[in-house]
């Protein structure tokens, strides 16, 4: 497997990856569990709220892309966490039967200020469902080792 460091990622960078499906059981479970509001563990009340039906909680939303993000764009990548998200927003429902996926855009990057053997990187995400309709987008920076000296490029 390749490994990308923080050299590797380049202002402009686009990747798109994902395809999952929300399912009803998925919603009602974690609602039930992380976010018990009525319109995401209650089909009846769901129905009568100004959402029209069951939806997913944001944060599972936000789920969604991590398990996405790790199964993609860090597989192999030399991840070493992230300082924090600058912004997020959800911007549409995510309903049954969706099925979600990411665009990255690398909008910055910059060698670490704390540590010399990382970097950086800068994305702003759009979590799409299958119209390709943004349901979330966010902005943060993920922390990356760079190359060793001596090692080639991916």
């Amino acid at each position: 497997m390749t490994k990308l460091y923080w050299e590797d990622f380049q202002v402009g960078d686009v990747r798109e990856y994902g395809g999952h499906e929300v399912t009803e059981e998925e919603i009602i479970r974690f609602g039930k569990e992380f976010d018990p509001q009525p319109f995401h563990v209650d089909e009846d009340a769901a129905a009568r709220s100004p959402f029209g039906g069951l939806v997913a909680s944001g944060w599972q939303t936000a789920g969604f892309f991590m398990r996405m993000l790790v199964d993609n764009a860090l597989k192999g990548a030399q991840s070493m966490g992230s300082p924090g998200v600058e912004w997020l927003r959800w911007r549409k429902p995510v309903r049954p039967g969706d099925t979600l996926h990411v665009r990255q855009v690398v909008v910055d990057k910059k060698p670490s200020r704390n540590h010399a053997n990382m970097g950086h990187v800068k994305n702003h995400f759009e979590i799409l469902n299958q119209d390709h309709e943004v349901v979330m987008e966010m902005e943060s920076y993920g922390m990356f080792l760079r190359r060793p000296d001596g090692e080639t490029e991916a």
